[in-house]
């Protein structure tokens, strides 16, 4: 796990994005005043945190509100409980390794930003659509558009107006995309690597969503906790540590007790294996993380390997077992039936995506339309088709 010397150890300042409003990093496209007391990404986590498409992540999917013929549950995860979950994770590691914890946060809110409604099921259905037009769905790119052209809230700009890093971050933080297929990122220097303030963002999200599926899948009662500990020896081990501590402890609250150790191992492991990699490669300067020759926010070999496990299990026992597959399909037929409607029937979408049919083509507009609806809303428009 670590030292408590590692654990506590610092990056050298100049790795980590400055923040200085003269920076390019923290300009903007359209040129505003400065705020008299808040920097430049502090200013971008609040625009994100009042955007309409960050309030509505509230009514969409995480991996499952309910069961299909279930009663709504309100204490699942949603996309928007996750993401508070990812900011908060991922502005701890960003502190604990002296990197800028306002940009790292402002990323965290923003990174899900783009999904459409019903979780990956959703994402796909709508992609496999595109694809029949030749086009395709990518929910980074998607959250760029949001960003920049969607939201709507000054006069002055379409879009947030937000700085270059938060833009970057939002493009890169889980992937990297070539100059040759989008030539229209250029700007987003695609051939060098993000900051690890955006690294770390992916990582984060890894980690919350591992943690936080194991809980609502035992609260759901769709994961046994017996299986869990056989097939999750990553569980197990802290599970078996919560019962020596807590023996009098009632089932649900040991079970919570080992997931929190989890977090706690996992946040740890990835603090210390980015310090190990950047003294390695010698990094003293952002350009370094850029230049590197690999990511650096990664987790160790023996820890991804615990990590990769437990996601394994996941995706047999919860993501895609015969309940979810139900989910899953009936998210599949809603979408893609709602495509081919408006396809044929562009007049049911508010004026102001008609109005981007010409510069867009029907086929974007129809995807960006209902890439932001919320769970409850395709379904109303579903049912009414």
């Amino acid at each position: 796990m670590g030292s408590a010397t590692e654990s506590s150890a610092l990056l050298p300042p100049a790795i980590a994005v400055s923040g200085d409003a003269a920076d390019m990093l923290a300009r903007r496209v359209h040129t505003e005043p400065l705020h008299a007391y808040r920097s430049p990404f502090a200013r971008d986590a609040a625009r994100i945190l009042h955007a309409r498409a960050f309030r509505r992540l509230a009514g969409k999917t995480q991996v499952f509100t309910r069961l299909r013929g279930a009663p709504p549950a309100d204490h699942f995860r949603s996309r928007l409980t996750h993401t508070l979950e990812v900011a908060q994770i991922s502005r701890t590691l960003a502190m604990a390794l002296g990197l800028n914890a306002e940009l790292t946060e402002a990323l965290a809110l923003a990174h899900d930003i783009g999904h459409p409604p019903f979780g990956h099921a959703g994402e796909k259905a709508l992609d496999g659509a595109l694809r029949a037009h030749g086009l395709s769905f990518d929910h980074n790119l998607h959250a760029l558009r949001i960003v920049t052209w969607f939201e709507e809230r000054y006069p002055a700009f379409r879009g947030l107006n937000l700085t270059l890093a938060l833009r970057e971050g939002i493009v890169k933080h889980s992937r990297d995309y070539s100059s040759t297929d989008h030539p229209e990122l250029a700007e987003y220097f695609l051939d060098r690597f993000p900051p690890l303030e955006a690294q770390l963002i992916d990582l984060a999200d890894e980690i919350g969503y591992l943690v936080a599926d194991l809980d609502d899948g035992l609260d759901s009662g769709m994961l046994d906790l017996e299986e869990v500990r056989q097939a999750v020896p990553l569980f197990r081990g802290f599970h078996d540590a919560a019962l020596r501590e807590y023996p009098a402890a009632a089932p649900r609250l040991a079970a919570y007790d080992a997931l929190r150790r989890i977090m706690d191992a996992l946040v740890t492991d990835l603090q210390n294996e980015v310090r190990r990699r950047v003294t390695k490669l010698g990094a003293a300067t952002l350009e370094d993380i850029r230049q590197a020759p690999e990511r650096l926010a990664v987790l160790s070999r023996e820890m991804e390997s615990a990590r990769a496990g437990a996601k394994a299990f996941l995706y047999a026992r919860l993501y895609n077992s015969p309940e979810m597959e139900e989910v899953h399909a009936h998210a599949e037929r809603v979408v893609t039936e709602l495509f081919a409607v408006l396809m044929a029937e562009p007049e049911r979408m508010p004026a102001d995506h008609q109005a981007q049919i010409p510069t867009e083509g029907l086929a974007r507009t129809v995807a960006d339309y209902i890439a932001g609806m919320t769970d409850s809303y395709i379904e109303s428009l579903w049912e009414g088709c």
